[in-house]
């Protein structure tokens, strides 16, 4: 077995007919570390169930219980990923959100395709502060 063989060739996942999947920007541009972990299990929870405008109408109880949190907990966790840009929320209706780009830390430098020096892509990766 090599390391680039599935383990399980049986169970080798494929995209549902369904929309349902988690965008690979959620950890590649850092925006789940935003994230607390019942904000994070709450998103998954919402991507998984959403339709394919990323919609979803679970009630906070039905949220509470699917999810083994409390009422406070939910809030606080929506809270959060509303904040992060990732859900909107309209009672009794979330939406999730595709998303944006961010890289938390840093930017990227806009690429031209002109030449520059190495002191004018720092200057554009840290905003031009000194």
């Amino acid at each position: 077995m090599t390391y680039n063989s599935p383990i399980c060739r049986d169970r080798i996942r494929t995209i549902p007919e369904q929309f349902s999947w988690v965008d690979h920007r959620l950890v590649r541009d850092r925006h789940i570390e935003l994230l607390s972990h019942e904000a994070a299990t709450l998103y998954l929870f919402l991507v998984t169930v959403a339709d394919y405008q990323g919609l979803s109408y679970y009630s906070d109880t039905s949220l509470c219980e699917r999810l083994t949190m409390d009422t406070p907990t939910l809030v606080s966790a929506r809270i959060c990923l509303v904040k992060a840009g990732l859900v909107a929320y309209k009672k009794p209706l979330y939406q999730v959100l595709a998303l944006g780009d961010r890289t938390l830390g840093s930017k990227k430098p806009k690429v031209t395709g002109e030449a520059m020096a190495i002191p004018e892509i720092f200057k554009g990766l840290d905003g031009g502060a000194k």
